[in-house]
């Protein structure tokens, strides 16, 4: 409901209000940061000058004083920047709540941060308890947690707000719905080069995962479109508000490919915290694979499949079914059974007898991983023998591995293993299996790490606290395993969509199996509504699949999806759509076929680009994309092209659900597979 002249008149006095409020603290922080420095600058400059005449006990006191004053001025910098996002569009939001027994009610204004005078908030940060009513409640009976205990009262008034320039562009009265006059104009927006923060518009269901902090890991089953990764990185925005001490360094994102990780890396500064550690898994691998230079993408990985390179595939999903978990371990308990010394180990003044090796070898530090026995050994005989570590450790650990049958090789322990009862016994035998000397493919790395891990002892990180894995259909349960292991005390956000499933050798039925592997205290949530693409894109989608619970928010733009099988009418099509839209998007089934439409549009369609696994970086103007790499991206538009000999087969379906759920606005299919 649109405000009256008397009330925005109102409201534009406030806005006035806060923004020269804000211009003020800009103001003074500047200054303060600018003294600061200087008192830094100078206090290094006396120091390098004078470090020969100072005491050390003041020397010590300036040094802890100066990290110190760093520290604080590194807080007011970083609150110095949300106060610059805040200028120009200091809030978005409000609501009037009376708490329940008083007389008073307070007008919550909510922005990207917090603003104060005088002790009172003018403005409060989108992510504070009391903020969290605008996103769950409308008119009516609303509470919230507060430090003393739960706030009960009435929401009287919710009103948003489109502020630019210092002006506000509009303003209404809504109650708490989904297809809410701010959130459909949010959605008929055209998409952007990068994905933007959603701070206004969250809805309730998504608003519960970002502000959870009862269970320790979320595992979310989100459909095309359900803001799955908005949510996600929100949900970090919020607990580096929520928890003491978390930094943006102790939380690790995992993402599909680096086209990806570079899409999303506008959200979190947007929200004014500083962007988080982030990798894929294939390049997480690489630190604990030391063995090989290069690690397999996840994406050159699954295009072997879809060109059909793959020369062995019911091998490869024997790799990475549930299965190979056992059969690894199983391996692992061969070896243990099977390890011995061969040999005493003589010094000039001491000999040590093989039995008593093996005592300590098998008994004595029977609960530590084979091969990290070795170094404690070799401390435990520096103790017995009152020698020192730092003269005799590496002797003695040298003398060991010596002595061992099975040497800590793990190239070669790996290539044994598909020899090993574990393995034969249940998949048959095989020829003999040799690893390159420099390259290591996917799914061997997989079962390398998981193998090695379990021999040596998985690298235990206590640096990252919370770890988000996105697109999490995508790894299959021995991933989870070695993830779980490594990162021992870190809390899990694990958001994806066995809808969207690409590997084509794993699938979940649902993700709330992997609170098995998670153990502790864990929640299981689905989001069921989309926000990305039109009534008539979605009821196409729903059909690829066969789906029924999927509901479109998006209101309807009656672009029909459009079918085509004459090549002839590409160019036509891709000129059309990028004179419409902002983002345009041709999405193959594979590279080659990207290639193909490349050469095919590049003389007539200007700023075209295409993507591969490289790519870090893209302009979304115009961009041909293998299915593969398309994964958590969104287009205006998008033409899914295969050729008329390669159009997906059943077994594809979700590959292609993929593929037609990226669009937004308008889709075009070339080659439409025959079975839907």
């Amino acid at each position: 409901m649109a405000l009256s002249k008397e009330e925005l008149e109102k409201e534009k006095d406030y806005l006035k209000e806060a923004s020269s409020i804000i211009s003020e603290k800009l103001d003074a922080l500047g200054k303060e940061i600018d003294v600061k420095k200087e008192e830094l600058t100078e206090f290094k400059k006396v120091l390098w000058q004078d470090k020969g005449n100072i005491d050390k006990v003041e020397m010590t006191t300036g040094l802890m004083n100066s990290v110190f004053e760093a520290n604080f001025m590194l807080m007011k910098m970083d609150y110095y920047k949300k106060l610059v996002k805040l200028k120009y569009s200091p809030y978005f939001g409000r609501i009037d709540f009376k708490e329940d027994d008083k007389d008073e009610l307070n007008k919550i204004y909510i922005g990207l941060a917090g603003v104060e005078k005088d002790l009172n908030y003018i403005i409060y940060d989108w992510r504070s308890a009391i903020a969290g009513m605008f996103y769950d409640y409308g008119i009516g009976r609303a509470k919230y947690d507060a430090p003393d205990g739960v706030i009960k009262g009435e929401i009287f008034l919710r009103r948003q707000y489109k502020i630019e320039n210092n002006k506000i562009l509009r303003a209404f009265d809504s109650s708490l719905n989904v297809v809410d006059d701010m959130l459909q104009e949010v959605l008929q927006e055209n998409s952007s080069d990068k994905m933007k923060n959603i701070v206004n518009t969250i809805q309730k269901e998504q608003n519960e995962i970002i502000r959870n902090v009862h269970d320790k890991n979320l595992i979310v089953q989100g459909i095309a479109g359900s803001g799955k990764t908005s949510v996600a990185l929100h949900r970090i925005a919020f607990l580096l508000y929520k928890i003491k001490n978390l930094k943006s360094s102790n939380v690790l994102i995992f993402s599909p490919n680096n086209v990806f990780s570079e899409y999303i890396s506008d959200v979190l500064p947007e929200l004014g915290e500083n962007n988080t550690c982030e990798t894929t898994f294939g390049d997480f691998a690489k630190g604990f694979i030391k063995e090989f230079r290069k690690v397999e993408s996840f994406t050159a990985f699954i295009e072997k499949f879809y060109t059909k390179k793959d020369n062995d595939e019911k091998l490869t999903a024997y790799k990475l079914s549930d299965k190979m978990i056992n059969v690894i371990e199983n391996y692992v308990k061969e070896i243990e059974n099977n390890i011995v010394i061969e040999y005493d180990i003589e010094t000039k003044t001491n000999k040590i007898d093989k039995k008593y090796l093996n005592y300590i070898l098998k008994e004595r530090f029977n609960r530590l991983p084979i091969f990290s026995r070795v170094e404690k050994m070799a401390e435990h005989l520096c103790d017995k023998l009152g020698l020192s570590y730092g003269k005799y450790k590496r002797s003695f650990m040298k003398l060991i591995k010596e002595g061992l049958n099975i040497k800590p090789d793990y190239k070669k322990i790996y290539e044994r293993m598909y020899e090993s009862a574990s393995f034969v016994n249940d998949y048959g035998s095989l020829e003999e299996i040799k690893l390159s000397k420099s390259a290591i493919n996917y799914d061997d790395a997989l079962c390398f790490i998981y193998l090695k891990g379990l021999l040596t002892g998985f690298p235990y990180s206590n640096v990252i606290r919370q770890v988000v894995i996105d697109e999490a259909q995508d790894y299959n349960k021995m991933q989870y395993i070695i993830l779980s292991k490594i990162f021992k005390r870190a809390s899990f956000t694990i958001l994806g969509d066995v809808n969207q499933t690409i590997n084509p050798y794993y699938k979940y039925d649902t993700l709330e199996k992997l609170s098995d592997v998670l153990n502790d205290k864990t929640r299981y949530i689905e989001l069921n509504k989309t926000y990305r693409s039109s009534p008539n894109i979605i009821n196409y989608a729903n059909k690829v699949l066969n789906l029924k619970h999927v509901s479109a928010i998006r209101n309807n733009n009656n672009e029909p999806v459009t079918f085509r099988s004459d090549d002839q009418l590409l160019i036509k099509d891709a000129l059309e759509l990028k004179n419409k839209y902002k983002s345009v998007a041709v999405i193959t089934k594979n590279e080659e076929e990207a290639k193909y439409v490349y050469d095919l549009l590049k003389d007539d369609v200007a700023n075209i680009s295409i993507m591969n696994d490289n790519s870090k970086e893209f302009d979304k103007n115009f961009v041909i994309v293998p299915s593969y790499l398309s994964k958590g991206l969104e287009f205006d538009s998008v033409i899914s092209y295969t050729n008329k000999n390669n159009v997906y087969k059943k077994e594809e379906m979700y590959l292609f659900y993929v593929v037609v759920t990226r669009c937004q606005h308008e889709l075009i299919i070339y080659n439409a597979p025959f079975t839907i």
